[in-house]
C-alpha cells in the first residue's frame, strides 16, 4: 500500500480537529466546563486522548477554538443563507443577519456562552487562534458590506459590541433580554426591524425601530448619532423642551443630568 499524500494527511488532521471541536461546544453546553475533561473530548470525539494535547495547548485554548469555529460556522450560514441579499441594501441585511446570528448563540446556548465569555476575562485572556481569525474575517467583511470606510476599526467596533452584549444577556440575575438588545444594535446601525432574523412577536418585546432610523457608520460612536444615509443630511434640531424636562428631574432627584 503506497504512503497517504500530505493533502490526504492535512485533510485527515482537520477531520480530527473538527471533530474535537464539536465534541467540546456539545458536551461544555450538556454538562458545564468543569465536569468536562480532555479525556470525555476525545471520546465522544472518537479520537485517541493524545490526540486532544497534540493539537491544542489546555482545556481552555481548545474551549475558545471551539466557541469561535461554532460562531464563525453560524455566522457564515447565516450570510449565505437563501435569498442571498443583493442591491444597494445587502450589507444591512448582511450586518442584521450577523447581529441576529451573535444574539442566537447566546440565547439558545447560554451555558456553553457564559462559560466563553467568563474563560476570556479571566488570566489566559483573548486568544488568537485559526477560528477565531476566520471569524473576524467574516465579520470584516460584513462591515464592508455594509459601507464602511475604515473597516479594521470598525470591525473591531462590531466585536466590541456584540460581546457587550453577549456578556449583557448572560449576566447572572441581571441579565437583559435579546429583543431589547437588537433593538438597540439595530438602532444604532439604523437597520429596519423586519431585516435579518427578527424574533416572534411578543408582549415584552420592544416596540421596532422606526422606519428611516438614521443610519450612522459603524465607525461612529453611538454616543454621536448622525442622520442621513452615510452621514449626509441636516442633524435634527434639539428638544428645548425634553432637556427643560430632564434638567429639573435632576434638580429634584439632587442628581446630575449625564450628557451622551
Amino acid at each position: 500500500m503506497s504512503p497517504r499524500s500530505a493533502s490526504v494527511n492535512e485533510e485527515l488532521r482537520r477531520r480530527s480537529q473538527q471533530r474535537l471541536l464539536q465534541a467540546t461546544v456539545d458536551l461544555v453546553d450538556e454538562y458545564g466546563y468543569e465536569a468536562t475533561t480532555l479525556a470525555s473530548i476525545a471520546d465522544r470525539a472518537g479520537a485517541a486522548r493524545g490526540l486532544v494535547s497534540y493539537y491544542f495547548p489546555g482545556k481552555r485554548q481548545l474551549l475558545q477554538s471551539a466557541v469561535h469555529r461554532l460562531m464563525h460556522t453560524e455566522l457564515a450560514a447565516a450570510l449565505a443563507r437563501e435569498p442571498v441579499p443583493t442591491g444597494d441594501d445587502a450589507g444591512r441585511e448582511l450586518l442584521a443577519r450577523a447581529i441576529d446570528a451573535i444574539l442566537g448563540l447566546a440565547r439558545d446556548r447560554p451555558r456553553l456562552m457564559r462559560t466563553h465569555m467568563a474563560g476570556i476575562l479571566q488570566a489566559e485572556g483573548f486568544i488568537q487562534c485559526a477560528e477565531q481569525q476566520r471569524l473576524a474575517e467574516l465579520l470584516r467583511e460584513t462591515v464592508v458590506a455594509y459601507g464602511s470606510d475604515d473597516p479594521d476599526t470598525d470591525y473591531r467596533l462590531l466585536r466590541a459590541l456584540l460581546m457587550g452584549a453577549v456578556v449583557a444577556v448572560l449576566l447572572p440575575g441581571a441579565p437583559m433580554p435579546t429583543a431589547r438588545l437588537r433593538a438597540e444594535l439595530f438602532h444604532r446601525y439604523g437597520l429596519d426591524w423586519e431585516l435579518g432574523d427578527p424574533p416572534p412577536s411578543s408582549d415584552d418585546a420592544p416596540e421596532p425601530p422606526a422606519a428611516g432610523a438614521p443610519r450612522q457608520s459603524p465607525a461612529r460612536s453611538a454616543s454621536a448619532p448622525q442622520t442621513g444615509q452615510s452621514g449626509s443630511g441636516p442633524a435634527p434640531a434639539p428638544d428645548h423642551d425634553a432637556e427643560a424636562e430632564a434638567e429639573a428631574d435632576a434638580e429634584t432627584d439632587g442628581s446630575a443630568v449625564s450628557r451622551t
